[in-house]
């Protein structure tokens, strides 16, 4: 009985769905019907406003053109009237001789109109066309610097295009799907048959793009969609493995110096808090004239973090890294700290960085590293190995890593003025990394690598005394 009841309640629950998709099916058909009679009522309410447009225009025309033909009718009737004076002509004139012939003509075919012309054109006047579908150009489609530029054509000239409509979306499919898929964008208005789509977040493999031309009354088909890959290194800051120090948001992280706090055990009785957690607690008992922990007396938790998979960032290791690793390719990211930020380093590291590590100061991680304390100075670090830079410190600074090359370059983001470069080879995959106290730092992920930085790669091949004796192999 059990199998043939399971059947029958399958039975069932197919019938209830189909039920339901009929019912749904039954609402899109009566919604669909209240649209075409509204959108048929407003289509013949607009088409009686032409047409009493094209009559006001007829009328006054016809207005125009009647007053013409009175104002000529009145000065021929003025000037015979005139002529008929006749008496004063006959007497005045010497020995009779007078001009019996009108000085104006009765004919008015000068002020005739022909409208053979404009009655073939009214007679041809329709409904507007839809406008077809354009084609897009994908050989003339770029994808370059985080921006989209996409061009397209119609099949054949039509003088009533008025204007285009551009939509995007981000996707991680490869070809176009009807669900899981993220909603359109839309650019309207564009005149052009080309659009570039600018300052774009690459945080998705793919872009969906699909245009359509529009008339002063209707919008066409949309063309066929195109997929355009914007693959990029996407990652976020790992807050689960950072330092209590730090405030971890995203892309964001900031000193926090209450961080941490609160954490020793209370003596003698069990912790009051209802379950709160006691890393949030803030202890108010100590401070800095700064404002701020001493680096070297900040009470730390050396168990590990119960979300993480790894040990915090503890002691004098202001370290949070990204969530995701370089294992190949080339990639690029950016890094802007607060004006207030007085040290930060940035770079990358392999996974085994202790907790207790900072750096730059093993012989697996690789930085740059920015003092503004009493003097701003930018140093590279590595294997506890320290060179001064004698450049100036940036407002952005961008990482360039190429894994396959053995290669990480910084730069000034701004002008792309190449800070310094480390040439290594790396054996295991590498995590962003950063350090800092005091302040704040944004990081920028979801970027190409900019073409500018393509290019300045050619001649850093060649010019790589740069690199000064902080290589090795790792």
């Amino acid at each position: 009985m059990d199998p043939h009841r399971e059947a029958l309640q399958r039975i069932v629950s197919n019938l209830a769905n189909k039920n339901g998709e009929i019912h749904n099916f039954i609402d899109m058909l009566n919604h669909t019907i209240k649209n075409v009679q509204v959108n048929s009522s407003n289509a013949i309410s607009e088409l009686d406003e032409e047409f009493d447009g094209l009559y006001s225009i007829l009328d006054e025309m016809k207005g125009s053109m009647a007053s013409t033909i009175q104002q000529e009718e009145a000065r021929k009737v003025q000037a015979l009237q005139a002529a008929r004076q006749i008496k004063e002509r006959v007497t005045m004139a010497s020995a009779f001789r007078i001009s019996l012939k009108p000085t104006v003509s009765d004919s008015m075919t000068h002020l005739m109109v022909d409208f053979a012309l404009e009655r073939r054109i009214l007679q041809a006047v329709n409904f507007l066309p839809v406008p077809k579908a354009p084609e897009i150009d994908l050989a003339a489609c770029l994808v370059a610097d985080n921006c989209i530029t996409v061009s397209w054509r119609m099949p054949e000239d039509d003088g009533r295009i008025d204007h285009f409509v551009l939509e995007y979306r981000k996707t991680n499919f490869g070809l176009p799907r009807v669900k899981d898929e993220q909603p359109w964008e839309l650019i309207d208005y564009i005149k052009a048959t080309e659009y570039t789509l600018s300052g774009l977040k690459f945080d998705t493999k793919y872009m969906n793009l699909r245009v359509q031309a529009c008339n002063k009354a209707v919008a066409g088909e949309y063309s066929d969609p195109v997929t355009l890959e914007t693959k990029a290194f996407v990652f976020s800051l790992d807050s689960t493995s950072s330092h209590l120090n730090l405030k971890v948001e995203d892309t964001y992280v900031e000193w926090d110096p209450t961080g941490g706090k609160g954490q020793e055990k209370v003596k003698g009785k069990e912790n009051k808090s209802g379950g709160q957690n006691p890393l949030l607690k803030s202890n108010r008992s100590s401070s800095l004239r700064s404002g701020g922990p001493s680096p070297k007396r900040t009470p730390v938790n050396t168990r590990s973090s119960v979300r993480g998979s790894r040990d915090r960032f503890t002691g004098e290791s202001y370290t949070v890294l990204g969530d995701s690793a370089v294992e190949s390719g080339q990639h690029y990211w950016e890094v802007r700290a607060q004006k207030d930020c007085k040290s930060y380093s940035v770079g990358v590291t392999y996974r085994n960085l202790g907790k207790f590590d900072q750096l730059g100061k093993t012989n697996s991680s690789w930085c740059i590293h920015i003092n503004n304390w009493l003097q701003t100075t930018i140093s590279a670090k590595h294997n506890n190995k320290t060179k001064t830079l004698d450049i100036t410190v940036p407002d952005r600074i961008g990482v360039y890593c190429d894994f396959d090359g053995g290669q990480l370059t910084f730069y000034n983001a701004n002008s792309k003025e190449l800070l310094y470069t480390f040439r290594t080879k790396f054996t295991q995959p590498l995590l962003p990394g950063f350090m800092i106290w005091c302040g704040g730092l944004t990081v920028s992920t979801g970027l190409q690598v900019p073409s500018a930085v393509k290019t300045l790669q050619k001649g850093e091949n060649v010019l790589s005394g740069s690199t000064g004796s902080l290589n090795n192999t790792a």
